[in-house]
């Protein structure tokens, strides 16, 4: 995807508050990458080789990687791993598969041992605890898949921070059940096309469906039904949002579909953890 469809890179440095969090963890830098759709098409080389750089400077702690390496066939992921190879993190880098790594029969298996081979560890229904026991990790599978189980939070502690990694913000409607003191989620590309002051152009589709006759939009991309069910809450597409008592943050990936990003470039997040009042 030529730099004039999708932008230039940018790097998103946020601060998060989370209650309880260990004083030796206060200051604690997590770099998320997303949405790479390492396809030959959809991001340029040059881009991924932009944002595994600022990940580098970013001298992170850890590393989260949130779905989405591949479009449809799983095989680029392994020219995709041999660049992430790349990647240095203090306390190693995690990850998450999203609705397009389940795509083909064996996406799933061959992404997982893929970058488990490069020393990524994939998070599916698990737990990891890369800080120790006060601040887990819980990896869930992409929300619209049939493995998708919230109650994996439930074998944690309710006074125990936790960090969860979901590819789909959708999911956080039904972990507002549940503490997560930080989501972090892709999916959305923020939305691709944003107008300021305006909700994202996939939040219109809708709209502009009913305006055009049922035989074209078909023709459409933006307009076929598989579109209009990317996801519900579209107020949710970027950046860092409260849902009940808990934080969903939104990265909007690397990879761009058409017809490319207008105002939304692709993101490299970098968050800074800070002890928040106790719960």
């Amino acid at each position: 995807m030529h730099s004039i469809f999708s932008g230039s890179l940018r790097v998103e440095p946020i601060t998060v508050t989370i209650a309880n969090l260990p004083p030796a963890l206060a200051g604690c830098r997590i770099v998320q990458m997303s949405d790479f759709h390492y396809d030959g098409l959809r991001l340029r080389e040059s881009l991924l080789n932009e944002a595994i750089a600022a990940c580098n400077r970013a001298q992170p702690d850890l590393i989260a990687l949130t779905g989405d390496y591949v479009t449809d066939d799983p095989s680029p992921i392994e020219p995709l791993v041999d660049r992430l190879r790349r990647l240095k993190s203090r306390c190693g880098l995690y990850a998450v598969l999203g609705n397009h790594d389940l795509r083909h029969y064996d996406s799933k298996d061959k992404i997982t041992r893929t970058l488990e081979a490069a020393g990524i560890t994939v998070l599916w229904n698990q737990i990891a605890y890369p800080f120790g026991a006060d601040l887990p990790i819980v990896g869930l599978p992409d929300f619209r898949s049939r493995s998708f189980d919230p109650h994996t939070l439930d074998r944690l502690a309710d006074t125990t921070p936790r960090l969860v990694l979901s590819h789909n913000p959708d999911s956080a409607a039904v972990l507002a059940e549940k503490r997560v003191d930080l989501q972090l989620s892709g999916h959305t590309h923020g939305g691709q096309v944003v107008i300021p002051g305006l909700k994202p152009l996939p939040a219109w589709i809708p709209t502009i469906a009913r305006c055009v006759p049922k035989p074209m939009r078909q023709q459409i991309p933006y307009l076929r039904k598989s579109c209009r069910t990317i996801v519900q809450h579209w107020e949710w597409s970027q950046g860092l949002h409260q849902v009940g008592n808990n934080q969903l943050y939104v990265n909007r990936g690397l990879g761009t579909y058409l017809p490319g990003r207008l105002f939304c470039p692709p993101e490299v997040t970098v968050i800074t953890l800070l002890p928040g009042r106790s719960s």
